[in-house]
């Protein structure tokens, strides 16, 4: 009985695991789009065909959308055939567009299609320019199952690339020899072309040069000469075109292709991750550009050491100058200080753009393990430590915020007093405080901002202009100081030649020279082996070929910082001391801002509530004022009656004589107490 169950437990685990696979294989499966053919070679002016299949891998299918790219600048689309497809109702009717190359296919099969190469449609492209078309299938491409819920199985598109040329030639066979091979891309505007023909006597040629791949040529002779030269040509894409006359009938047509990129690539930015200053060894650099004739071909990369203690890491003269890369580029691990970063774009043309970077590699102010953290690579404060002076540190944060409780009640309870003459007298030496803080600090606040700005103001560097004859910089160190490694780099029109590097001390008047070789590629790079004192330089550069010299390049000013402050291998330059003056300064002026807004906001909201309290005094006197004068005015009343009536008797007198006396007294005091209250506001 065990071992019966044993085998059903077997026979049960066999089969789930059977039904998993399939569910998952099943589930795998999944949609392709492809194209027939997917490559192949067409020349300018002719058409071809591309089919567009599908293979639902076994899942039934109703419903498709596709969207496909096409270069429109090399193809143009003729007409999309539908009778033969799968697609039996179209939802739109097939949509192309030949200035943005864009071509939209919606349609559905309500019976739904199980197939392995279902055609859904031909596309009839015509070439129009030469070069490599790459058609494509975009990611909003759709297959949907016969499911009910529009599932969207498309896993996998198959695109085509087609190479396009011009037609063979049918006529004299041309050759450049600027321009040698019409699928390259090349610098020079000036081209030189050259034919012969395989026929004897020939009576004449006629021939064109324009921007039209396929373009016929007149039936008018330019004669019998085999050369011709264009000059001045603009960049982009140039045909020529040319025919031959023999026995007074002109034969067939040639065209040849001049492809014309002297343009660079377009300006680009370095951006260094995590930051241009960094305690990380390895960090991140991104580059990228365009080219909007050639395209991009490659970039190159070199990384140049401005400390004295790094220099020996790159006097390797069997390390290639540049290195070839790609974005992103991580670096290899770099030692610390400050480099260079100097990146070249090229273009297919041969053409490059520069640009150089900054790069400084700092020691980690903070570093956290488990034994505590780490200042500066030396310090190392354990984790009891820290601990300690965390609680000493909420210790002091509790006490200060107690104390400015208090001091905030203290604030509530003085502005609590309804008589004027119970205002505090501290408060009134805090005023007179803030008034010589503020005749004290106003003019600081002033000449430090003044500092701050001179400290900062910099005078405009001046742009290097270089040329290409003779030797070209390319490269030069720039915002050094006496305490970095001076360097510069170029190109010569001449491979494996001596470059003279000149360098003009403005200061001293003295004039250093040194020399280096170029390369097999005309490259050259030159390097000082010392610091150079501060000041402003002049450099130019000469190419020399045994004792004769070039005329020398345009001069180029470099400036020489000095180091502010240095504390043995360590230093702090000026612009790192203005910089940490102008954060003190900032500092202080925000510090007082904070200062004279806190207080100035207490300040103002006192005032307000002992003003309310002064008028509250002088409306509690003049009432005081009135009640008196109204029972003494009654009181005189009364006498002034018995007075008309009959003489006053002596006590009637004095009692007269008491009330007016009381009168002007009363008078006098509120009038007094009144003054004394505007006194004090």
């Amino acid at each position: 009985m065990s071992i019966t169950n044993k085998l059903y437990r077997a026979g049960f685990v066999f089969i789930s695991l059977a039904v998993v696979w399939l569910a998952s294989v099943n589930i795998t499966q999944a949609a392709s789009l492809s194209m027939s053919p997917s490559s192949g070679t067409f020349s300018v002016d002719s058409t071809f065909d591309v089919s567009l299949f599908l293979d639902t891998q076994g899942k039934e299918i109703n419903a498709l959308k596709i969207f496909v790219k096409f270069p429109s600048d090399k193809l143009q689309l003729v007409s999309p055939m539908t009778g033969n497809s799968i697609v039996t109702l179209w939802t739109t009717q097939p949509q192309f567009n030949n200035h943005a190359g864009t071509i939209e296919l919606q349609g559905g099969i309500p019976s739904g299609i199980n197939t392995s190469n279902g055609l859904v449609t031909t596309l009839t492209f015509r070439v129009s320019a030469v070069g490599n078309a790459a058609v494509k299938f975009l990611d909003d491409s759709k297959t949907l199952l016969n499911d009910g819920e529009g599932t969207d199985v498309l896993s996998q598109s198959n695109n085509g690339v087609f190479e396009l040329s011009l037609p063979p030639p049918n006529g004299p066979v041309v050759v450049s020899e600027t321009h040698p091979d019409p699928s390259r891309w090349h610098t020079q505007s000036n081209v030189v072309l050259g034919w012969t023909a395989d026929e004897s006597e020939v009576e004449g040629y006629s021939y064109i040069f324009n921007g039209d791949p396929v373009d016929i040529p007149d039936d008018i002779s330019e004669g019998i000469k085999e050369k011709v030269i264009y000059k001045n040509l603009s960049d982009g894409k140039h045909y020529f075109h040319i025919k031959s006359l023999r026995d007074e009938v002109w034969g067939g047509i040639s065209h040849f292709a001049v492809k014309v990129d002297a343009t660079p690539p377009a300006e680009f930015p370095i951006d260094i991750l995590p930051s241009k200053k960094t305690s990380e060894k390895q960090p991140v650099i991104k580059f990228v550009t365009s080219d909007n004739l050639s395209g991009i071909d490659h970039y190159e990369l070199k990384f140049i050491p401005l400390q004295h203690k790094t220099v020996a890491l790159a006097r390797d003269n069997n390390q290639p100058f540049f290195i070839e890369v790609s974005s992103p580029f991580v670096t290899p691990e770099l030692e610390l200080g400050e480099y260079d970063i100097i990146i070249r774009a090229y273009d297919k043309a041969g053409k490059f753009r520069e640009k150089v970077e900054r790069l400084g590699i700092v020691r980690p102010l903070l570093q956290i393990t488990g034994g505590g953290v780490i200042i500066k690579e030396s310090v190392v404060i354990s984790w009891i430590w820290l601990s300690m002076a965390g609680v000493i540190l909420a210790v002091v944060l509790i006490y200060i915020a107690w104390r400015l409780r208090k001091w905030h009640r203290q604030l509530d309870r003085l502005n609590s007093h309804k008589s004027v003459k119970k205002m505090p007298v501290h408060v009134k030496e805090q005023l007179e405080e803030l008034k010589k803080f503020r005749k004290k600090y106003g003019k600081a606040i002033v000449l430090l901002l003044f500092l701050g700005s001179s400290l900062f103001f910099k005078h405009p560097s001046l742009a290097r202009q270089t040329e290409l004859d003779p030797p070209l910089i390319t490269t030069i160190s720039e915002n050094i100081s006496n305490k970095d490694i001076f360097y510069i780099a170029g190109k010569t029109d001449v491979a494996d030649i001596k470059v003279v590097i000149y360098l003009q001390n403005l200061r001293s008047g003295e004039t250093l020279s040194y020399s280096v070789n170029s390369d097999k590629r005309g490259d050259w790079f030159y390097r000082h082996d010392a610091f150079l004192s501060s000041g402003e330089y002049l450099l130019w550069v000469q190419s020399k070929i045994g004792e004769q010299m070039s005329p020398p390049c345009p001069q180029a000013e470099m400036a020489v910082r000095a180091t502010a402050i240095q504390f043995g291998g360590s230093r702090i330059s000026l612009e790192t001391l203005y910089a940490g003056i102008m954060i003190i300064a900032l500092a202080i002026v925000f510090g007082l801002i904070a200062y004279i807004i806190y207080h100035g906001y207490h300040i103002r909201k006192k005032s307000r509530q002992f003003i309310k309290e002064v008028e509250e005094v002088k409306e509690a006197v003049r009432r005081g004022f009135a009640v008196l004068s109204r029972d003494i005015e009654t009181e005189l009343a009364v006498v002034k009656k018995v007075k008309l009536s009959r003489a006053l008797s002596a006590e009637e007198k004095i009692l007269e004589k008491r009330l007016l006396k009381d009168m002007k007294r009363v008078e006098r005091r509120i009038g007094k107490e009144i003054l004394d209250v505007e006194k004090l506001e």
